[in-house]
């Protein structure tokens, strides 16, 4: 139900993050629908999608920005280190907290040239998010997957820990948590130079940007995520937003209705993670068997590049919400868009994760007994047992339909586009305390 009959502004600030950008479309999409006016500020190689799901683009002029999705335009460049410390120091140093004043300087510009009712950052923009302080605009973090700062009872992110409340557990936590928040805190300075710039207070740590926020969206399903015994008051699961990205085209199976053999759908990474190797062995591992294998490469990936046997079919896209539930399994790298949906279509995965948010997807596949897990090194014949392991047992399917169940409640009950309308809505100032939020879950 809409929660605001008068049309307000909406300005969204977003970057090419691969899938973290078609669960903030989506939402801006509803919010259209609803009579809302939404301009997208991001990068010039998203303004098609940003122009179809009917928002106004407008582009960054000082924070980094692509006008293509090629791999040479990549500023992140993530596959070229050589350790997970050295891609979170390259997030770090040229998204979160390096650009941190270009961000901010191009989001204020942008307000200044027409105010917004609210805004609305990837979570990823610290710069962007010090801007909407300073402008005094309310604002809302959207977290397209896993919410990724400490809390009490979860075990951290970053390892792909299971919980354990064993004391020995408790112990592990803490003493990872301690680890990551320092490892978090690398670019500290770059970000408060920032902040002192535009005349903010200085920050013990990032993650205090998080709690200046009028909310925090996590767009998951809480089934999915580990459960906490505490959370940010601001903090809220509304669920995952399954719309696949605008570019994906539509898809007709070449093979007749009745054809006997399970299909298998292969989907690795919308952005480029140097993966043409391991997806070529996913490939040669279908040779042979009784299936059929639908492999969607992406925008980053030409065809050229593989060789396929015959049962295998090479598509540069295919909308996951029409071919997810035709599948009896998803081999992936695990990001979680590609995740969420195939468990919202009750599809068992194989997941062999290549870094990032990946691996933490993958533990919680595995431990809810919808998956297996492969390593990105995995040889055909690893490939290949895997593949037939997850076809013979019917527990993985079961699993994931539970999952499917429970994402589809969540579908019809979120409250994200009403949680975003309240943000945007007029308080009155007689009615309200200063510093007091009056957004209810």
């Amino acid at each position: 139900m809409t929660t605001s009959t008068t049309p307000r502004r909406f300005l969204f600030v977003e970057w090419e993050g691969g899938g973290n950008l078609p669960p903030s479309l989506a939402l801006a999409r509803q919010l259209v629908t609803r009579g809302h006016a939404v301009r997208v500020l991001g990068e010039p190689c998203n303004q098609d999608e940003i122009q179809a799901a009917g928002c106004t683009f407008r582009s960054y002029t000082h924070a980094p920005h692509r006008a293509t999705k090629a791999p040479e335009a990549d500023f992140l460049r993530d596959w070229e280190a050589r350790s997970t410390r050295e891609a979170l120091a390259r997030l770090q140093d040229r998204l979160m907290y390096g650009p941190a004043l270009d961000y901010a300087t191009d989001t204020l510009a942008e307000l200044e040239r027409e105010p917004a009712d609210a805004v609305v950052i990837n979570y990823a923009l610290y710069g962007a998010m010090a801007a909407a302080e300073k402008a005094r605009v309310p604002h809302a973090l959207l977290v397209p997957g896993l919410y990724e700062v400490p809390c009490p009872g979860a075990p951290p992110f970053g390892l792909a820990l299971l919980p354990n409340q064993s004391w020995v557990g408790r112990l592990r936590d803490r003493l990872v948590t301690r680890v990551g928040t320092r490892l978090f805190a690398h670019g500290l300075p770059a970000l408060n130079a920032a902040r002192t710039q535009l005349g903010l207070d200085r920050l013990r740590h990032p993650w205090q940007q998080f709690d200046r926020a009028d909310r925090v969206l996590v767009l998951t399903s809480p089934a999915f995520d580990w459960p906490a015994s505490s959370r940010p008051p601001n903090v809220c699961y509304v669920g995952p937003q399954l719309d696949d990205p605008t570019w994906a085209q539509p898809w007709s199976s070449p093979w007749p209705a009745d054809h006997p053999d399970p299909l298998l759908v292969v989907s690795f990474s919308t952005t480029f993670q140097n993966q043409v190797a391991l997806l070529q062995r996913v490939i040669d591992a279908m040779a042979g068997l009784p299936v059929r294998v639908l492999v969607t490469l992406g925008p980053t990936l030409a065809p050229e590049r593989f060789h396929a046997p015959p049962n295998v079919l090479l598509t540069p896209s295919a909308p996951h919400a029409q071919v997810f539930p035709q599948a009896s399994a998803v081999v992936t790298h695990a990001g979680h868009g590609t995740v969420i949906r195939a468990l919202a279509a009750g599809v068992p995965l194989i997941c062999l994760p290549m870094g990032r948010d990946q691996p933490e997807n993958t533990v919680r596949v595995v431990a809810r007994g919808a998956g297996i897990r492969l390593s990105s090194t995995a040889t055909v014949p690893q490939v290949r047992q895997a593949v037939q392991r997850v076809l013979a047992d019917v527990r993985f399917r079961e699993a994931a339909q539970r999952f499917a169940r429970r994402i589809a409640e969540e579908a019809q009950q979120s409250r994200a586009v009403d949680l975003l309308e309240e943000l945007a809505a007029p308080t009155p100032p007689d009615t309200v305390e200063p510093g007091v939020k009056t957004i209810t879950a």
